[in-house]
């Protein structure tokens, strides 16, 4: 395409904090810097002057922000950020006070609640009362069972706010994938509610709970609250209490919130885990707060009016990166439930009638919308929208053109990458610049990406890995329960020494931005040629007869051969014909390479519990290893689909 998709106009650039922010750059240290492409490699060439003015043109709370920088900082892992400084993660979300709504939350058309600053300000007050109470001091472990709703912000900022470690997942998880998380960070305090709803249905969780709260010998409270009911009896739950009983006596007062180092733990995330035990992440106070500083005001433009929604559960990072959204005043939209109850328009029912200005979602819920013939421009304007942003997978080039077609025209849209194991975005959005399709338009300022070929050589216009060259702010200081740092050593720094490998498989383009074609460790590489599953997705999911599919590479005969598998409409049967023609359609739009040796009809494809469809189990199934955490997915039984087949014996 020649034209870009969407081009901000000089006016709007001149608004932007990016723009603002340059300008205080240069005043600070005298440094010209014309354009956010100067500002990202002054971020990366110097950390020293970077973000200590980041820290002073937000107003971050703390002090020794004005000491060094950065010490050892040609280790990796191992350089240490802002070692004189002393913070509290949740002083700073909490900063601000008023009548303004923090929080607006759905919970499908079940529950509508709004809770002003001051109101999350008081409630954070009283359970960081009844918790420093009850004896919890800093390092000690949280736990939530929960789904997305204020009482999980709560329960988080009040255990942050003396130090303690917060971890969470949803509560559509099994009993086993709830265990296999927190039986290794032993919490003292486990939070949940007693259901949820889901597509229209309400579900209990106090048997689960139950049953999870006596297998964690740690816990001293199971602080349970209402979502379905009120005041259910938890006397059947080890160590229950009902929310309101353990507050009750507490009445709102200043939070005295505890002063801890950069480097203090703040969250423990959980990979995917579909080829092994989940591996608990550590993530820091300083780490977090300085990555949502980066990008949030800069790379989303947030401010203080913007009221900002992402779909997500808290099984998924992206939870904890909407909640501090509010440290720049914003207020945070939360919903709870199906994204397709009672509609496929229930999202953007509710960013309509809350006047969202950021709606974010997973690349696979616009597919979704995209093949349901969906088209919510016809019926809802969203005047009020300035940015859709989309992770979780790569967003096809199809699918930009369905957001601009379909949803609404004039709409900056970010297409992101990072992960759980970096708190944030390598590649993200820059309100500055125009969106091209298929394209994320800039690495994340303080973020040294590169691309690398298998010797760590940086690639211009080819494909490679996805590095970054020097220390970043919220690199984890490792993962629990690993003492030696092996096994995080072996995630990300085993293929080139000292420099952060991601495992995804990205290319430059010729406008300054990149292409993301999926996990490296998921790339096929038949006959050495390495190829992104990304790229066979968007050519075999543009036929109107395919649903949906995933490939993989099959070892065979010293090589490996592409299998792709396919889920096809209602009523159609996988035939020589229709696999010729999916055959010639990835043949003619990428390489012969990429055509699959095999092309084989399922009934239904694996995914993780954030929707992602998980190549690396199905891989591991037609090979026959054990897939250890079946608990991370969220339709498990899926993997049978690919047991023992046939035609993969031939």
């Amino acid at each position: 395409m020649s034209e870009p998709l969407w081009q901000p106009g000089a006016d709007r650039i001149a608004e932007t904090n990016v723009a603002q922010f340059m300008g205080k750059v240069e005043r600070d240290w005298g440094i010209p810097i014309p354009d956010s492409d100067a500002l990202w490699q002054f971020s990366v060439e110097q950390p020293d002057k970077f973000w200590p003015s980041l820290v002073n043109d937000l107003g971050l709370i703390g002090e020794g922000w004005e000491g060094p920088v950065l010490e050892d900082a040609e280790k990796m892992p191992g350089a240490r950020w802002f070692p004189e400084a002393r913070f509290n993660f949740a002083e700073n979300l909490l900063r601000h006070r008023g009548k303004r709504d923090a929080i607006v939350f759905h919970g499908e058309d079940k529950v509508v609640r709004h809770l002003t600053h001051d109101q999350l300000h008081d409630e954070v007050s009283r359970m960081a009362q009844a918790l420093q109470e009850m004896g919890l001091k800093a390092g000690d472990k949280v736990a939530g069972f929960v789904p997305n709703m204020p009482e999980t912000i709560i329960a988080m900022l009040a255990a942050t706010s003396l130090g303690a470690v917060w971890s969470s997942c949803s509560p559509d998880f099994g009993v086993r994938g709830v265990l296999d998380r927190f039986e290794q960070i032993e919490p003292r305090v486990l939070f949940a509610a007693d259901g949820y709803h889901y597509n229209g249905k309400t579900h209990d969780s106090l048997g689960k709970l139950a049953e999870i709260a006596a297998q964690l010998p740690t816990l001293e409270k199971v602080v349970v609250f209402d979502y379905i009911g009120e005041k259910m009896d938890v006397s059947a739950i080890p160590h229950g209490v009902h929310w309101d009983r353990l507050t009750s006596p507490w009445q709102p007062q200043d939070i005295a919130y505890v002063q801890l180092p950069f480097d203090h733990p703040l969250y423990i995330m959980f990979s995917s885990g579909t080829t092994g035990a989940p591996k608990c992440i550590v993530h820091t106070c300083g780490g977090s707060l300085l990555k949502y500083a980066s990008e949030q005001p800069l790379h989303f433009d947030i401010k203080a009016e913007d009221r900002v929604f992402f779909f997500t559960t808290c099984g998924w990072m992206m939870w904890n990166w909407l909640v501090p959204n509010i440290t720049w005043g914003a207020t945070i939209l939360l919903y709870d439930g199906s994204p397709f109850y009672p509609s496929p328009l229930a999202l953007f029912d509710y960013a309509e009638e809350e006047k969202a200005t950021l709606f974010g979602t997973s690349a696979k819920f616009l597919e979704a919308l995209d093949n349901s013939g969906t088209r919510p421009i016809d019926s809802h304007p969203m005047r009020s929208l300035r940015m859709i942003c989309s992770t979780g997978s790569a967003l096809a080039p199809e699918r930009f053109d369905f957001v601009y077609e379909a949803i609404k025209s004039d709409v900056h849209l970010v297409s992101m990458t990072g992960g759980t194991d970096i708190m944030g975005c390598f590649l993200a959005g820059d309100p500055t610049k125009p969106v091209w399709r298929g394209e994320l338009q800039q690495a994340v300022y303080g973020m040294d990406v590169d691309i690398f070929d298998d010797d760590g050589h940086s690639l211009i216009g080819e494909k490679g890995e996805l590095v970054c060259k020097t220390p970043f702010p919220s690199v984890p200081p490792g993962f629990l329960n690993d003492p030696d740092g092996s096994r995080y050593h072996s995630a990300y720094f085993d293929v080139f020494p000292n420099i952060w490998c991601h495992g995804d498989f990205i290319e430059r383009t010729e406008h300054g931005g990149y292409v993301v074609y999926g996990r490296s460790d998921a790339t096929l590489n038949p006959g050495g040629v390495r190829i992104g599953t990304a790229e066979i997705y968007r050519q075999v999911e543009r036929l109107e007869e395919v649903e949906e599919s995933i490939v993989i590479g099959q070892d065979w005969n010293f090589d490996t051969r592409v299998i792709l598998f396919v889920v096809l409409v209602d009523g159609l049967t996988l035939d020589e014909q229709l696999t010729e023609k999916i055959k010639k359609q990835v043949r003619d739009n990428c390489t012969p390479r990429h055509v699959p040796a095999k092309v084989i009809q399922v009934a239904d494809i694996p995914r993780t519990k954030s929707g992602k469809i998980t190549e690396l189990a199905v891989r591991d199934v037609i090979h026959g290893r054990e897939v250890k955490n079946k608990e991370a997915l969220a339709n498990a039984e899926a993997l049978e689909l690919f047991q023992n087949l046939a035609e993969l014996q031939i």
